[in-house]
């Protein structure tokens, strides 16, 4: 068989959830024993992340512009090299394509109500591309893929797609996230002592970045400790839009910002954190949780969407709408040792139910079943 897959952005520097998620599939494909062809088609860039072997050829497809390149040189440069089955990755697709699909659904995020605080354009395009492209794909896909039960019953409920043209297949976490011993102090690139508090915060609403921002400085007025704040690529102007809204001075002194935290560095900055908040407000699956948790680093999480569902029963389960819950959460962890190992250990158990090998097998199968 000769099957396609669609990594439009793999070599971008600065990649983000779904870009990982391919790569990953990618890579472990490459070292499975398998007798088919598989064609993957990037945008050049200047991370060459992943090269060619024997039966997986990576092809470059130049054009100017995303929608541009989906939609019309992706299915040219498929038909050219002769794919019966093309993998589309990140919930979009070409709309005029005459091979069969598979495309990967991660989130319906598109279809529910847009904050109108987003103004992010890059965002808010990406959102109005896929309410115009995905309604007019999903007749379409000969498989729709999705990455937790949670967004599975989601897309079945909302799109009324039949079941048995769904799959769901748990993402996985790459290999070097585990407690590791930061000898080379790699933390100290971002922050200058370790025992941190560490949020992968943006100015997406879902993301919950205010009101993590208001719980962080509930929790500094009632520490001894006043830990401080790790926070990556947040834009400055929205940080103290925050700020002077929620009157909350008192978190300057006491918050990092670096910029861009490459994912050679994640498993030390998680290593050497003191937990890891990840109160999204809504998350289709959540790698950053897993890899927390393979690293050893207790994580306060939401009680909303996957995140139960990947994180576990035992997972540290709060309401991110309540900026108080979280804060109390921060402070049980920092004056309750004993209940910070026992989340440790729960975390670290729970990740090893997940791995990027057993993600690319299920898909192996799902692509040989439709062939």
């Amino acid at each position: 068989m000769k099957i396609g897959i669609e990594a439009q952005r793999i070599f971008r520097k600065n990649k983000h959830g779904m870009d990982y998620v391919v790569l990953q599939e990618i890579r472990q494909l490459q070292q499975m024993d398998t007798e088919h062809e598989f064609f993957v088609f990037v945008k050049p860039g200047e991370d060459r992340c992943v090269e060619s072997t024997e039966h997986v050829h990576v092809v470059e497809v130049r054009c100017p512009s995303y929608p541009l390149w989906e939609q019309w040189a992706l299915p040219r440069a498929a038909r050219k090299a002769g794919v019966q089955l093309l993998h589309c990755t990140s919930n979009t697709a070409p709309i005029r394509c005459r091979i069969p699909l598979v495309l990967t659904l991660h989130d319906i995020i598109f279809l529910e109500p847009r904050d109108k605080q987003n103004h992010s354009l890059y965002q808010n395009m990406g959102w109005l591309y896929r309410r115009i492209v995905v309604p007019r794909i999903l007749d379409k896909c000969k498989r729709i893929i999705t990455v937790s039960n949670f967004e599975l019953e989601n897309i079945i409920g909302r799109l009324a797609i039949p079941r048995e043209r769904m799959a769901m297949i748990y993402n996985g976490y790459n290999e070097w996230f585990r407690p590791v011993e930061d000898t080379a102090q790699i933390y100290k690139k971002y922050i200058g002592r370790p025992g941190y508090f560490f949020f992968l915060g943006n100015t997406d609403p879902k993301k919950n970045t205010e009101r993590t921002l208001v719980a962080f400085s509930r929790y500094l007025e009632k520490s001894r400790e006043k830990r401080s704040l790790l926070m990556a690529d947040l834009d400055s102007n929205y940080l103290e839009d925050i700020i002077r809204r929620n009157g909350i001075d008192n978190i300057r002194d006491h918050l990092v910002m670096p910029g861009y935290i490459v994912n050679c560095d994640l498993p030390y900055v998680y290593c050497n954190a003191f937990a890891f908040l990840y109160t999204s407000l809504r998350e289709s699956f959540g790698i950053p949780l897993l890899e927390a948790m393979a690293c050893g680093t207790p994580v306060i999480t939401s009680n909303t969407s996957s995140m139960p569902e990947i994180g576990g029963n035992d997972a540290i389960l709060v309401n991110p709408e309540s900026a108080d819950e979280i804060a109390q959460m921060m402070l049980r962890l920092e004056n309750d040792s004993a209940f910070r190992e026992e989340k440790r250990r729960v975390g670290l158990q729970r990740a090893q139910l997940f791995s990027w090998k057993q993600t690319a097998q299920q898909l192996l199968r799902l692509y040989e079943s439709l062939l």
